[in-house]
């Protein structure tokens, strides 16, 4: 069974992040909601989200993928934190899906694995290379990357993971099963 990490710091986009959770657990992805600094995580919009394991005993090797959810106060911690950005890097470099939507695509710039081709929330990209930002598509893959641009196509993002990790007739089914036919 494809596992995916998705990681959750104080200020994260709660709509993003129970959108993620819930879309790859439909398509059949074990996930782990992985918190920095206690498993009562608050989101950007005052609703905490009880994470299920502790960033610092989470194993690279028993998952798939890597997933951030946006919001900017939970980006920055995640930017800022060293075993955050040590645990995208090893995630990248062992060529496994590296996947951030919204404000959170900042955070693998800074980790340095952001793909040449990228999308984010709206202004986002002044703070990471502006020219390179795909403006007009609600998902972008390059290489293992994953990248989206906000609130709105969560679910979209959530689904473009399943088709990377589980396959075509998983995607097919929870899109239709969720009537996402606007992804």
């Amino acid at each position: 069974m494809a596992a995916a990490l998705v990681l959750l710091a104080e200020g994260f986009e709660e709509i993003e992040a129970v959108s993620i959770i819930d879309i790859l657990r439909r398509g059949g992805v074990e996930v782990h909601s992985a918190y920095i600094d206690g498993e009562l995580v608050t989101g950007a919009n005052g609703i905490t989200l009880q994470a299920n394991i502790a960033l610092k005993v989470a194993f690279p090797d028993d998952y798939d993928a890597i997933v951030l959810p946006g919001g900017w106060d939970g980006t920055h911690r995640l930017a800022e934190n060293p075993l955050a950005q040590t645990m995208i890097k090893k995630f990248a470099s062992d060529g496994k899906w590296v996947a951030a939507m919204c404000a959170a695509p900042y955070a693998l710039h800074v980790a340095g694995v952001l793909s040449q081709r990228y999308t984010c929330y709206p202004s986002v990209e002044e703070q990471i290379r502006p020219a390179d930002r795909v403006a007009d598509e609600k998902v972008v893959i390059d290489e293992k990357v994953i990248t989206s641009q906000g609130p709105g196509t969560a679910i979209c993002f959530g689904l473009e993971i399943i088709r990377q990790l589980v396959g075509d007739e998983s995607y097919k089914t929870v899109r239709e099963g969720t009537l996402s036919t606007f992804c």
